[in-house]
């Protein structure tokens, strides 16, 4: 399972469309705070009120930080869907537009067969030379004979007739169909440089996101010593102890998710929804995905300290995203199975469903290291990172 470059956005037809606003509200942003220094901690420890501040603090910057690396995880998953959109519709009008030119050629050679059809016709008349009623009377001596060639030349005039008219249809045919593939085309250029907007678009968010990641990694681990200070714990008790309690936060965003989806999914069947979804299934945001996961540990007897664990690994693997794809490598999804195919001893919808994915990896983890902090390790201590 090897981890995607920020880069890695090729397409496969997937997925459903939870395309958010283009940047992030201003009710989103946080309030910044500075991180406190060791003085400020060594302070507030000679103090019971300011040091019962000074952990609330670091708590709620820690919680700012794991926000904030959400939220730009959220943007580069719907920059990325929008890229999804636009491919999808450049493959369609692709193939309209190949259609429409294969359909142009083919009406183009029917109107030039035609047209040869006939020249070969007003060749032979023209060989024949004058009036060719008049000299058949003329040369005509027996009366069966001037009918049989009179009767012939009538069937030939017929017959240069609807060659004419079938090369006049053909024609028009095929004009009609040629300007019809210059328009396909035409869009197709347009969507071509659509998709390579929204892919830029999508790799640039992505950019943003997995170097908040790496930056909040590398403050939170200050912060979490800070406070393993603070409350006279060790650095492993306060970490294990913030991974409990975000144990406990995600599944409660588990149970609001399955609420909100009960409530969807009500609404829908009162009336039809307007979402893109490319071809079947639904595509989970990163933040879904993570409450999935949630719902899931204790099924494998995984407490909250391991939850930490697999977030950091698939963080790391795939940004938590679905859809995650890596072509040099061809693995896929948020575990990044190598070759996709692998999920679908779980379900035939992994492509997009993430659900299905995120069981797959997890019985995939326990069979090979029995745990996600055993896999985080593994992936750790390799470089380039797999596990």
């Amino acid at each position: 399972m090897w981890k995607p470059s920020a880069r890695s956005w090729t397409v496969v037809t997937v997925t459903a469309a939870l395309v958010l606003g283009v940047g992030l509200p201003a009710s989103a942003a946080p309030l910044v705070r500075d991180d406190p220094t060791w003085d400020d901690v060594q302070a507030a420890k000679q103090n019971a009120q300011a040091k019962q501040q000074e952990v609330e603090n670091i708590t709620s910057i820690i919680a700012t930080l794991e926000d904030e690396a959400a939220a730009r995880a959220d943007e580069a998953f719907a920059r990325g869907q929008e890229y999804l959109k636009a491919s999808y519709d450049l493959q369609a009008a692709s193939g309209y537009a190949d259609t429409l030119t294969a359909q142009a050629a083919d009406a183009q050679t029917k109107a030039d067969t035609a047209k040869a059809q006939i020249g070969q016709l007003v060749a032979q008349l023209y060989r024949a030379g004058g009036d060719s009623t008049l000299n058949l009377i003329l040369e005509q001596k027996q009366s069966d004979q001037l009918l049989y060639r009179l009767g012939t030349m009538s069937k030939l005039t017929e017959q240069t007739a609807g060659i004419r008219d079938r090369a006049v249809a053909a024609q028009n045919t095929a004009d009609a169909l040629t300007a019809q593939a210059d328009r396909a085309r035409a869009e197709r250029d347009r969507l071509a440089t659509e998709a390579n907007e929204r892919l830029a678009a999508a790799e640039d968010a992505q950019a943003v996101a997995d170097a908040k990641v790496a930056d909040n990694q590398t403050r939170k681990q200050t912060l979490t010593a800070q406070l393993a200070t603070l409350n006279d714990r060790s650095v492993e008790v306060e970490r294990a102890y913030l991974a409990s309690e975000a144990y406990k936060a995600a599944q409660r965003a588990a149970e609001e998710a399955a609420k909100a989806a009960e409530r969807a999914k009500a609404a829908e069947e009162e009336q039809p929804g307007s979402a893109w979804v490319p071809g079947s299934g639904e595509v989970a945001s990163p933040a879904e995905a993570q409450a999935f996961a949630a719902s899931q540990m204790g099924n494998y007897g995984w407490g909250g300290g391991q939850f930490d664990c697999l977030v950091q690994l698939w963080i790391g693997e795939s940004g938590w995203r679905a859809n995650a794809y890596n072509p040099s490598s061809g693995a896929y999804g948020i575990p990044q199975s190598l070759p996709a195919s692998k999920m679908a001893s779980v379900g035939a919808d992994y492509v997009t469903n993430a659900a299905t994915q995120i069981i797959w990896g997890m019985n995939y983890i326990s069979d090979r290291y029995g745990t996600p902090c055993g896999a985080l390790s593994a992936w750790q201590a390799r470089s380039p990172h797999w596990y």
